[in-house]
């Protein structure tokens, strides 16, 4: 049984930072790719970065890109993200890749699990 639990999520004001922590369990992780994702309201889920396990790649997407960090610490993927803006308010996910996936992908389809979300709100 695969569980995925993000933390870290709550009203922040922008320019301010956060952390978010997915912890694992039922995963073998070393065949998994983990990502975060993000869902604003009337949006389509979008990719806001990704790591390897094996290879230790990360990929973050352009809205986040010089401003987000994310790593992985035993059974728990952490995802920092520096001078918030209101953009991006949206419920934040967790997931983790089919285990065939050995590079970071960005399409929600290419992952196998996801948890409930954190909601993150930045205000101006």
């Amino acid at each position: 049984q695969v569980q995925l639990v993000e933390s870290g999520g709550g009203l922040v004001q922008a320019g301010s930072s956060l952390r978010l922590l997915c912890t694992a369990s039922g995963l073998t992780f070393n065949d998994h790719v983990m990502g975060w994702f993000r869902q604003a309201p009337g949006k389509e889920r979008e990719f806001v970065a990704g790591l390897t396990w094996n290879g230790n790649t990360t990929n973050y997407s352009a809205s986040v890109q010089g401003r987000s960090t994310i790593w992985r610490n035993k059974n728990s993927v952490s995802l920092n993200m520096h001078n918030l803006v209101p953009e991006d308010t949206a419920i934040y996910y967790c997931a983790a890749s089919w285990s065939s996936r050995t590079d970071v992908r960005e399409r929600p389809s290419e992952y196998a699990y996801w948890g409930q979300g954190t909601q993150v709100t930045v205000s101006s």
